[in-house]
């Protein structure tokens, strides 16, 4: 498995693009997603969108789209008053729409509509693949404990598992190339994630992108170190990284996790602001503004890093500096 993301990259001239923030192309085109269900509101309220703002990115030069199930789950759909079987299609409708933005495109970019295309980086051969994003246990509460890993001592390795089997075996099944397992902020998450994959069989490869409050610990506290072991000791995981992380320390992180597998390494950082839970505001943050980190991508690569994006709060003109800046060579800015 993980020879085919090798290969993938390969295919990318040696690193890849990932897309940037989707709530934030949502509430730009006028969606209000103050609601439980966050961005996954708009598979049932504004799908049109959900597929626009796929082709803004694809436009921009990403290599892989994520789908807009981080935060959709059927327990979470049952509680907006949907049936367990509309829950489950809103799952793979996810899927399918990011499916039919990569259609569109690719259709598009065959017809040459776009000028861009004359840039062999955006052109017909670029490879382009659906990651079915899953966030984690702490998305579907929606109290802020993504953020922090704490869902108290009754929520256990099997807990997790339980809650989140069907989604991903959904997801799969939906055609997604890969599943990203996003936002990891604990040991517990990444543990259930691995065991789910194993006893379901499940043969899609993963990557595991974890949360991280500075330059060595996850957002609960735990080692980066353990993490990044835990999933590199599963088959299925073919890249391991870090997202929703302040820019300031993705380089610490990468030159750490390196130290404990071989797989590629993701970085999708923020733009450096914090997310409140109790106001549901991102606020800024108290250092030195970090909302541009493009300049920051080849020192990220040359520490070790191969596919590179977007967390909250960054845009298209962010995933096309970035796309412009892989295809540089591994150089920039120190962070």
């Amino acid at each position: 498995m993980e020879l085919g993301m090798r290969d993938f990259l390969n295919k990318c001239g040696g690193a890849a693009v990932i897309d940037g923030g989707f709530a934030t192309e949502l509430e730009r085109h006028g969606v209000d997603l103050n609601d439980p269900l966050w961005s996954a509101k708009c598979l049932f309220t504004s799908p049109h969108l959900v597929r626009r703002v796929h082709l803004d990115y694809l436009d921009a030069g990403a290599n892989i789209i994520l789908t807009s199930s981080y935060q959709a789950t059927i327990q979470g759909f049952e509680a907006k008053g949907f049936s367990k079987e509309e829950g489950k299609t809103l799952l793979r409708r996810s899927v399918e729409l990011a499916i039919e933005a990569r259609n569109i495109y690719n259709d598009r970019c065959t017809k040459d509509s776009f000028d861009f295309i004359r840039d062999e980086r955006y052109g017909r051969s670029r490879p382009i693949l659906v990651a079915a994003s899953v966030g984690s246990y702490g998305a579907y509460l929606a109290d802020g404990s993504e953020y922090t890993g704490d869902y108290g001592d009754s929520v256990t390795v099997q807990t997790l598992k339980d809650f989140h089997r069907e989604r991903v075996k959904i997801l799969v099944d939906a055609g997604a190339d890969l599943i990203a397992f996003e936002t990891i902020p604990n040991k517990l998450d990444a543990q259930a994630y691995v065991e789910l994959m194993e006893e379901e069989g499940i043969e899609t490869p993963a990557w595991f992108s974890f949360s991280c409050k500075d330059e060595n610990n996850v957002a609960s506290g735990d080692s980066i170190l353990d993490c990044a072991s835990i999933a590199d000791s599963c088959r299925q995981v073919v890249a391991v990284g870090v997202n929703c992380t302040a820019p300031r320390f993705i380089h610490g992180l990468i030159s750490s996790i390196k130290k404990v597998t071989s797989k590629p390494i993701l970085a999708y950082p923020n733009s450096g602001e914090t997310y409140n839970p109790d106001n549901n505001q991102w606020e800024k943050s108290s250092v030195e503004a970090e909302e541009d980190f493009v300049p920051y991508i080849g020192k990220w690569r040359y520490a070790g890093a191969s596919l590179f994006g977007g967390c909250c709060r960054t845009t298209p003109k962010t995933i096309r500096g970035i796309a412009e800046a892989i295809s540089e060579k591994p150089h920039g800015k120190s962070i």
